[in-house]
């Protein structure tokens, strides 16, 4: 997904739960027929953990023919991932990955030093409204990853841990939780996790990550007898222990965090790096527009066309 600085966040203060550092409200904006709520970045807390970007895609019911088209841009220095509950997308890099997003997989896109990508909802065989939900997050790279050679790999949902019972199941999407580990290999130590949890049902937050991050997805959750609705992330404080308990119809939720890096990062437009200079490069490289010898390439098969550089 490109990068659209109208959709910047609230961060509200005043929060009365000692282990809730922040409360954000994304800030959502119709960008025609089609929501997106923006959790981060945001004014008071750039990343949870590694996690720079978090997007809420949806829910939205595309026309056949109609629906996301996000032409080919670039990336540098983080790694994706679009995680549907509904839907599907069609994604294509300039590595020549030729891929469709599904609900419960995972695809897990490296920029490093530089890569280029589309999304698009172009099945040519959709005869029907199609349902479309979904998160999409940055992962930021450690300085020492952010000039490795791009990659993307593919694991399908019947490869991620599950842990069912209790009245919940959580589906391990990247990192180490609750005792298991996703196969996907992550840049630094994290967790990212989709947790379904049926009324009254609790989940306890892992305890062994210094960041910890929660995003409602639908439903409502309690923490310490505070209620939180669907549409808000909770930032927890480090080393408490923390329990979330879902309300009378049930809670959807994205639980994200891990170390936190070695410093800030700059963000701008599609670039994350952890230096200006590097995004001035990128910049340029972009606006030269050296598809064959250049820092980046079109994607084959979805070339014809692309998003320039911002003003």
């Amino acid at each position: 997904m490109s990068w659209n600085p109208a959709l910047d966040p609230q961060c509200p203060t005043g929060d009365a739960v000692n282990s809730i550092d922040t409360v954000i409200i994304p800030r959502a904006r119709d960008l025609g027929g089609f929501e997106v709520r923006r959790a981060l970045p945001a004014p008071r807390r750039q990343m949870v953990g590694p996690f720079i970007f978090f997007d809420q895609m949806g829910p939205a019911e595309f026309l056949p023919t109609r629906g996301l088209d996000v032409r080919p841009h670039p990336h540098i220095g983080l790694a994706t991932i679009s995680y549907l509950y509904r839907g599907r997308m069609h994604h294509r890099d300039s590595l020549g990955t030729d891929k469709w997003i599904e609900p419960g997989a995972v695809n897990w896109m490296v920029a490093g030093q530089g890569i280029t990508h589309s999304e698009r909802t172009d099945d040519a065989t959709q005869a029907e409204p199609m349902p479309f939900f979904g998160i999409q997050t940055w992962v930021a790279l450690p300085k020492d990853q952010e000039d490795s050679a791009p990659d993307f790999i593919h694991a399908p949902a019947d490869a991620l841990p599950v842990l069912d019972g209790e009245g919940k199941q959580v589906r391990l999407i990247l990192g180490n939780a609750w005792g298991e580990r996703a196969p996907v290999r992550t840049p630094s130590e994290m967790f990212y996790a989709d947790a379904v949890l049926q009324p009254g049902a609790s989940l306890p937050l892992p305890d062994e990550h210094e960041d910890r991050g929660v995003y409602v997805v639908e439903g409502a959750v309690e923490v310490a007898g505070t209620r939180y609705e669907a549409g808000q992330m909770m930032v927890f404080r480090p080393s408490d222990r923390v329990s979330l308990r879902a309300g009378g119809a049930g809670a959807r939720l994205m639980l994200l965090g891990g170390a936190t890096l070695e410093g800030s990062r700059y963000i701008w437009w599609n670039f994350v790096a952890s230096s200006k200079e590097r995004i001035e490069e990128a910049k340029e490289a972009w606006r030269r527009g050296d598809w064959e010898h250049g820092r980046f390439q079109l994607p084959p098969g979805d070339d014809g066309e692309f998003i320039p550089l911002p003003d």
